[in-house]
């Protein structure tokens, strides 16, 4: 057995939290370093999305609804 295989058994006989944790960090692995500046718009945006939510100035839609606009427009359902 190669040690890839070996690797590989002993981590699919964990608990599944441990592969789960494992998993996540593997793929993390494998996307490309988001420079900081980046981090820090997203974070600005998200707070900025979050604050209009809490003071009623921004408009929602349920899911539901974004999800048979999405198969109607897109999936001609």
């Amino acid at each position: 057995m190669s040690e890839t295989a070996t690797l590989l058994d002993q981590v699919l006989n964990l608990p599944e939290q441990k592969r789960a944790e494992i998993a996540v960090r593997l793929l993390e692995s494998l996307e490309p370093e988001t420079p900081a500046d980046v981090e820090a718009a997203w974070a600005e945006e998200i707070e900025s999305r979050c604050a209009a939510v809490d003071a009623g100035t921004l408009s929602t839609s349920d899911w539901n609804d974004v999800r048979a606009r999405i198969e109607r427009d897109i999936f001609h359902r």
